[in-house]
């Protein structure tokens, strides 16, 4: 039986569009009739993610900046885990050592210290995820949908919001054109620290968590507070930054467009993100749970 599904945004629940297709809708909406709570589980933040799957007839939980945040149904914060100031002075130092453009995620909303990089990195993204996307179509929905994000910008390179002590940096993402060859020594030097855990939503940027701060954890950790067994969940994702949840789930299921790390772990495989791979999956999944119910 399955009665937790809970599913990656980019790359996965939304299309090229950065959209939630009709047809995820409509199984998320049987998914939630056939008694299967549906759980957004995502690198963004709450503030970036609303935006995106805004509807009347979805609420889900959200599972927020790889599980550094869990809001339920309602908008109630119910788990945060942050990195420590101490982390996050050593590790936004080294980054503008090395001239690496980088963002911070907050309890007090995301910052960015410049809008033309947040736009041409938003695009880098959206090509990586999507290679049929040309770089201009991207840069277009890139700035479109900057306006929906709530991102704060500030040109104190952060010093203001590190120094606050009101606010909790939960997550660091830092973005290069240049991929691994210069992230690399960045994710070295962060997981050498042992408090840090170093994912990756693309080909193009590392995000930097507090080492419990992970979708796996954060699934059990929910699914055990709904009092449901975590072999009653499913996990869908595409990339690195699902590999804890996608471990971690009854079921895991790697999406057509995921990178083969995720393929190889993954139970099942299903379509892509611009082919209603999500839905696809929920579909198995109530199958699973009628087939179950006869036996």
């Amino acid at each position: 039986m399955i009665s937790i599904i809970a599913s990656d945004m980019d790359g996965t629940l939304l299309n090229d569009k950065m959209q939630v297709s009709d047809g995820n809708m409509t199984a998320i909406k049987a998914a939630q009739d056939a008694g299967i709570e549906f759980v957004v589980a995502t690198g963004r933040s709450r503030s970036e993610a609303l935006p995106l799957i805004d509807s009347d007839d979805i609420q889900p939980t959200l599972i927020t900046m790889n599980g550094a945040q869990i809001f339920d149904s309602l908008g109630n914060e119910v788990l945060n885990v942050p990195i420590d100031s101490e982390t996050v002075t050593a590790v936004t130092e080294n980054l503008r050592e090395n001239n690496i453009y980088f963002e911070l995620m907050t309890t007090a909303g995301n910052y960015s210290d410049s809008k033309v990089s947040r736009i041409q990195n938003v695009a880098d993204f959206l090509v990586n995820l999507n290679p049929n996307t040309s770089y201009k179509i991207a840069v277009a929905l890139a700035a479109a949908r900057l306006e929906l994000m709530n991102i704060n910008y500030v040109d104190d390179h952060y010093q203001g919001i590190i120094n606050d002590p009101t606010v909790k940096i939960l997550k660091i993402i830092a973005f290069s054109t240049q991929g691994m060859t210069e992230l690399a020594p960045i994710k070295a030097f962060c997981e050498a620290r042992g408090d840090l855990v170093v994912t990756s939503s693309s080909s193009n940027n590392i995000e930097i968590n507090h080492i419990d701060a992970q979708k796996g954890i954060a699934l059990a950790a929910y699914a055990e507070q709904r009092g449901i067994p975590v072999e009653q969940t499913m996990a869908i994702g595409d990339n690195l930054n699902d590999f804890s949840m996608i471990k971690t789930a009854g079921i895991g299921v790697a999406m057509g467009n995921a990178v083969p790390t995720i393929k190889e772990l993954a139970n099942y495989q299903t379509a892509t993100n611009i082919q209603d791979g999500v839905a696809q999956a929920i579909y198995h999944a109530i199958d699973l749970n009628r087939t179950a119910e006869k036996k």
